[in-house]
């Protein structure tokens, strides 16, 4: 068991993270949403906000006052349970509540926390506090990606800041990792804190297989673009080969070609493409089109998760070859918590490892990441398997 101080020590430290992240942004950039997929700043720093409010304080704070009565519609998420909400593809026209109203709710809530924190937390609690500040954690990675689609597809294309580094400098050469057939252990294991959907450690049985220790870099997938890769479907899935059609896809997500140079947008603006970063912003469906033309194949999550130790990741989260479905003995929680994982688990594939914008204290080798294979706005690359 966690102990009240760190524990009030972590939430306080994710709380004051997320407005960091938010220092850069000038205020006409916090209600910004582009496309359904990307939600504004500001909804992000209220829905974190809400959690709390909504999960601890309202059924748990002795004469817990609301902040605001209409903020629950406003912002509510995905949650059915607790009634009805903003339409995602609406959270672009809260022009009310302004920001500072915003940033006011967040600071009241806070204090609020901390206030009944003070004389401890019952044990029955914590589990659900330590999902808030991992739901916060969630949403700071969502935060910068979504930042990043906002300002990349303003037509400035503004720099975020001058420090952010989306990949760090590393030149190793790629080699194969030999992984033996054999009965392998997956899930989370031990008391540290994890997702219900890693929950259910199993075993299951690998063949013989090898992994490669590198990420595909920027320079590999440029030669997929430049021998045809996008024109030629028998690289694609059909589902991938009439969205390369539909959505005319020529390259990866931030990519532009400038007077026959490959430029991509970053959070420290418009860039000539570094040949040996590993290739960010592609889909399910690009990158198992790049491995079907390298001739070889993208990872399941298991085997990802049994050879992990042997390899660097963490630049980008990696695609892999498997449906996000519950692991054995899964069930949901009761109530509006219950909807946090389980609801999602149809048509969505899953992704290992972690970002360049995953927030500290929250990664580990068993977290299940997944989005639809269409989507590319996060930072998602590729590792090749055979």
């Amino acid at each position: 068991m966690i102990s009240t101080q760190n524990l009030v020590s972590l939430l306080l430290e994710t709380r004051q993270r997320t407005e960091v992240l938010c220092k850069p942004l000038e205020i006409e950039d916090y209600v910004v949403q582009p496309i359904i997929d990307v939600s504004p700043p500001k909804w992000h720093l209220g829905h974190t906000t809400w959690f709390f409010e909504e999960f601890i304080l309202t059924r748990h704070k002795p004469n817990y006052k609301l902040f605001h009565e209409d903020f629950a519609f406003v912002f509510n998420s995905y949650y059915e349970t607790l009634g009805k909400r903003v339409i995602r593809s609406d959270r672009g026209n809260l022009s009310r509540p302004g920001v500072t109203k915003v940033y006011d709710y967040r600071h009241y809530v806070t204090n609020e926390l901390k206030e009944f924190l003070t004389d401890g937390i019952p044990e029955d609690l914590e589990e659900v506090l330590l999902i808030g500040i991992h739901h916060e954690k969630q949403h700071q990675e969502l935060l910068m990606t979504d930042i990043k689609y906002i300002l990349g597809n303003n037509p400035l294309l503004p720099k975020y800041n001058d420090t952010f580094l989306e990949h760090a400098q590393k030149s190793e050469s790629a080699d194969w990792i030999s992984m033996e057939e054999g009965i392998y252990e997956i899930g989370h294991v031990g008391s540290d804190f994890c997702y219900d959907n890693e929950l259910g450690r199993h075993k299951v049985y690998l063949p013989d297989y090898k992994i490669c220790t590198k990420e595909v870099t920027n320079a590999e997938y440029v030669e997929f673009i430049e021998e045809g890769g996008y024109q030629d479907f028998n690289h694609w899935h059909a589902d991938g080969w009439e969205w390369v059609k539909l959505e005319q896809i020529t390259q990866p997500m931030y990519w532009h070609k400038i007077d026959g140079e490959w430029h991509h947008y970053t959070l420290q603006g418009l860039q000539k493409l570094d040949p040996n970063a590993p290739v960010c912003h592609v889909s399910y469906y690009e990158a198992f089109a790049y491995a079907q033309w390298k001739g070889y194949r993208l990872p399941t999550e298991f085997e990802w998760e049994a050879a992990q130790a042997q390899f660097p990741w963490g630049q980008r989260w990696e695609w892999t070859e498997s449906a996000y479905v519950p692991y054995p003995g899964y069930t949901k929680a009761p109530g509006a918590i219950g909807e946090y994982n389980g609801k999602f688990m149809v048509n969505q594939k899953v992704l290992r490892g972690s970002s360049v914008v995953s927030p500290p204290k929250h990664i580990r080798p068993t977290y299940r990441n997944f989005f639809q294979p269409n989507l590319r706005w996060q930072y998602t690359g590729i590792r090749l398997a055979k």
